[in-house]
């Protein structure tokens, strides 16, 4: 036995504590190395902390609510030197209750809407004890086609006893988040070892599921809509039903409350104007059209229109370098590297509050490097996965109010960047076009654009000529370029 003291982790440079928001453990439970064991806040984000090493909490040495210092300790695990091999093995499953996954938005919507989940009939005890596995020979991964993560630990029991990445994501996880730990997979490899010979002997009708596009039902973990988790993303959510008295009071949580203070304050700070415009996207869309499929077998996840606007938008800002700035008192500060945010809502229609991730140096990114960097900072978002730094150092915001299916809005800066640019929905539209000197009627894909500004250092001209210049790039897309 020896006694471990963890700390309180630095969550990026310029952090120098933490706010302690919940302990997911308690004195005596017995935790699992990269187990999430509680969540600390900073003035950026919330972040799960995981353990850094198995064994049992034996003392929590600081509250939810209290604020401690990077470095100060937290808690002392009591660990086991033994705990590490006794996840030997066992070979068997208890099948997850059957669920549903909906399928992804649709074209128009890019990665800044969650996935939506809804559970399907769960199956019935006997059915749970003969269910058969998973198939699919894909090794672990660090993370599952879903977001959920897979600990090096349950990672290193699963390549020992042969559960593949497909089976891996179809375990129902009793962690933070439908996270799997080293139980669920043992129980898992358990159960799958008496599934087979009780599946030979008597095979049951299994419970109605929906059928994923591989033709196998897959179980998921369930969205805070669908089981009120305590593991689903609840950041700024303020879950609400119909008021049973007149007038219901509900308090904001922490995250809710750093939105409202960091709008009213850009509102305070900046003097907003908003200008908007018109572009045909009409050969962007063909293009993505043409590429997408070709695009996910090779990458793995989808190509939305959101690269193609954060492209053209980061050219028209080497044109535009004073929208690339900040204002500091009575100075200007232009910078080079242009570091790009992308608003991202969490939960269903955005209930669980908004957070802007930042692709840093993304002007020195490709197509597809901006839509890799895109995936991953949404996924990450949507998973709880981000850090500070990954919030830190944005001069220019992308938001997509499109995703929804809106077709303009006005945004609100996101301070100290002195602008930010807003795409709708794209929708095919009758336009009258001019061919050859005749006016001719012809259906569309068209996209409002909109961008708010900080008229203190960017008049009207300026913004309105930088919003003309993104739609000129939209229109003249080169059809014939490579992906």
């Amino acid at each position: 036995m020896a006694r471990v003291e963890m700390v309180m982790p630095k969550m990026g440079e310029s952090i120098m504590e933490g706010t302690i928001i919940e302990w997911t453990k308690e004195v005596g439970d017995s935790i699992e190395q990269d187990e999430t064991i509680l969540e600390i806040a900073t003035d950026k984000v919330d972040s799960e902390v995981p353990a850094p090493e198995s064994g049992v909490l034996v003392e929590i040495l600081a509250e939810a609510g209290d604020v401690i210092e990077v470095g100060k300790p937290i808690a002392i695990i009591e660990t086991d030197p033994s705990a590490a091999d006794s996840g030997g093995a066992s070979e068997k499953a208890e099948a997850a209750p059957e669920t549903a996954q909906a399928e992804p938005e649709a074209e128009a919507e890019a990665e800044t809407v969650a996935e939506k989940e809804e559970p399907a009939p769960a199956t019935t005890d006997a059915q749970a004890e003969t269910a058969a596995p998973v198939e699919g020979d894909t090794p672990p991964q660090r993370h599952g086609s879903d977001g959920r993560f897979f600990s090096p630990l349950v990672r290193s029991i699963a390549e020992k006893e042969g559960v593949s990445m497909e089976e891996l994501e179809s375990i129902a996880g009793s962690g933070s988040q439908g996270r799997v730990n080293k139980q669920d997979l043992l129980d898992y490899i358990e159960n799958r070892k008496s599934a087979k010979p009780a599946a030979a002997a008597s095979a049951p009708t299994p419970a109605p599921a929906a059928a994923s596009s591989t033709g196998l039902s897959r179980p998921v973990a369930s969205t805070a809509a669908s089981s009120g988790s305590k593991g689903a993303i609840s950041a700024g959510e303020i879950n609400v039903g119909r008021p049973v008295e007149n007038v219901e009071i509900i308090k904001m949580d922490r995250m809710r409350k750093v939105i409202a203070e960091h709008m009213v304050k850009s509102k305070q700070t900046s003097a907003h104007v908003t200008t908007f415009g018109e572009a045909d996207v009409t050969n962007l869309v063909k293009f993505r059209n043409k590429h997408k499929d070709r695009f996910y077998k090779e990458n793995g996840f989808k190509l939305t229109f959101t690269p193609f606007f954060v492209e053209a938008t980061i050219q028209a800002l080497r044109e535009f370098p004073l929208i690339n700035s900040s204002v500091q008192g009575d100075e200007i500060h232009m910078k080079r590297d242009i570091n790009y945010g992308i608003a991202v809502a969490l939960g269903q229609s955005g209930s669980g509050g908004l957070i802007v991730p930042v692709i840093k140096n993304a002007g020195e990114l490709n197509l597809i490097g901006l839509a890799r960097a895109t995936n991953e900072l949404a996924a990450k978002a949507r998973n709880k996965q981000l850090i500070p730094d990954d919030l830190s150092g944005g001069t220019f915001t992308l938001t997509n109010y499109g995703s929804v299916g809106n077709l303009m809005g006005t945004p609100i800066i996101n301070q100290p960047q002195v602008a930010i640019f807003g795409t709708g929905i794209i929708q095919k539209r009758p336009m009258v076009l001019e061919v050859d000197g005749n006016d001719v009627i012809a259906v569309r894909h068209m996209v409002y654009l909109s961008m708010s500004y900080d008229h203190r250092i960017i008049d009207g001209a300026l913004g309105g000529a930088y919003v003309q210049r993104v739609k000129q790039l939209l229109e003249e897309f080169d059809t014939n370029r490579s992906i």
